[in-house]
């Protein structure tokens, strides 16, 4: 039997932990060495003393970031590969022995390795990232201001759609001070919830107004209050960054259009759009349905600007996860579940806003699937079709051009009827037109 052969003798493959780093090169015996800056340094140089190339290294956690980061400066290739797919034979789960498996795979060229956003991006992604995690956290505080509102017998939210609302805000900042007239609480709301609400609002204003409830309306604003201003200081760190990475204005290139509304948790950051729009090359990819800056904003933060690492915009489909997963032994075919990342999960965000479009032919496209199979298929098969209009975008250029609901509608009638002719035709029968029924 023909055996593997070897195609980098010097391959290294490095089992992380939050301690330890276990190193083998090509299986041999491994080396163990501390999780430190100092350790990570040693181990640099001793890899580089080696004369390794190429190193191999799980992605498990945040652990394998800052080696990741140590040796992808001293010029060595860094391969991430996914856990599940490096396939351990049985009695070979051990630290020791899993580094040195890595490393015989490594070494016969069997692993592949997935994708790293550049540093640049990585950085950014940071902060996008924060700066989400603050916004779940101020939610989960709104949440606990309306259960002690709740707890008071306040049906406010009843009322109001959003009890961060300018009137909201102002409603909670004066039962703080003390004021308990529902008459002076609906005063300080805006003008149309007077005029359209006012009746119904006074009659949830009334109240038992217990201390401990009041204590933890307090408490509960106050945190609310401390995310947003930590929010507003993620902005301020994302618009230094991408000012870093857009670069001085071309007056010679065409100004960007204007851009879509944003979202209520849309980044405070001055020109967002026209530094978006140079950072990606004077490629606009809000033109397409559903995605706005911030939504833009954090896609670049997932997948960079240089979509080119993926071959097709089905390896970038499937990347994603949105792609459905095929497989087969013999003659039995079947599906399996592919499992969403990040980005993956943001278009399928995306494809839910742009199901709920009157107008658009994405959104017809939706509703026809849904009818069909389901919502869950249907928004699925949105956010891949999204995902490939963005791939195109952003390595070819293409533009889109919204079509509109009607004329998608009237390609689906003639494709129906296009069927409709090859059947009769089938059964030796003839289609007569006949007025539509209601």
């Amino acid at each position: 039997m023909q055996t593997l052969p070897i195609l980098d003798p010097k391959a290294a493959a490095i089992d992380v932990g939050s301690e330890y780093l276990h190193v083998s090169i090509a299986g041999g015996p491994p080396k163990v060495f501390g999780a430190t800056t100092g350790q990570l340094y040693e181990l640099r140089d001793w890899l580089k003393g080696q004369e390794v190339r190429s190193v191999v290294m799980e992605a498990t956690g945040i652990y394998w970031l800052c080696a990741y980061e140590v040796l992808e400066k001293a010029g060595l290739q860094v391969i991430m590969v996914n856990g599940k797919y490096v396939r351990n034979l049985p009695g070979r789960k051990t630290d020791m022995k899993d580094c040195q498996w890595q490393a015989t795979l490594h070494a016969h060229g069997l692993l592949k390795g997935g994708f790293v956003p550049p540093e640049h991006i990585r950085c950014l992604q940071d902060y996008v990232r924060l700066r989400s995690d603050h916004i779940m956290m101020a939610g989960s505080h709104e949440q606990h201001m309306q259960k002690a509102l709740e707890r008071m017998n306040l049906k406010i939210h009843d009322v109001i759609s959003d009890l961060t609302g300018m009137s909201g805000l102002k409603m909670i900042e004066a039962i703080l001070q003390g004021q308990r007239n529902p008459a002076a609480l609906v005063a300080l709301c805006d003008e149309q919830i007077q005029k359209n609400k006012a009746g119904r609002l006074r009659a949830a204003l009334e109240g038992t107004w217990k201390n401990e409830h009041l204590f933890a309306l307090r408490q509960a604003y106050e945190l609310w209050q401390f995310y947003q201003k930590k929010i507003a200081e993620c902005d301020q760190a994302i618009e230094k960054v991408l000012q870093e990475l857009a670069g001085p204005e071309d007056p010679n290139q065409p100004a960007p259009r204007t851009p879509k509304k944003g979202g209520i948790n849309s980044p405070q950051i001055t020109h967002l759009h026209s530094l978006l729009w140079r950072l990606c090359g004077a490629k606009d990819p809000t033109q397409l349905p559903g995605i706005a800056d911030y939504v833009l904003l954090q896609l670049l933060a997932e997948v960079g600007t240089d979509l080119s690492h993926w071959k097709s915009e089905k390896h970038f489909t499937a990347w994603l996860g949105v792609a459905p997963g095929s497989r087969q032994s013999g003659k039995r075919r079947g599906s399996q579940k592919r499992q969403r990342n990040r980005a993956g999960r943001l278009f399928c965000v995306i494809a839910r806003s742009v199901g709920r479009s009157v107008d658009k032919a994405l959104g017809g496209f939706y509703r026809r699937l849904k009818g069909k199979r389901g919502g869950l298929v249907a928004n699925l098969a949105l956010a891949r079709k999204l995902a490939e209009l963005f791939w195109r975008l952003m390595v070819h250029g293409l533009a889109y051009v919204e079509q509109g609901l009607q004329k998608y509608q009237e390609k689906v009638a003639a494709t129906e009827q296009r069927l409709l002719q090859k059947l009769a035709r089938k059964y030796n029968m003839m289609l007569t037109p006949g007025k539509p029924t209601i």
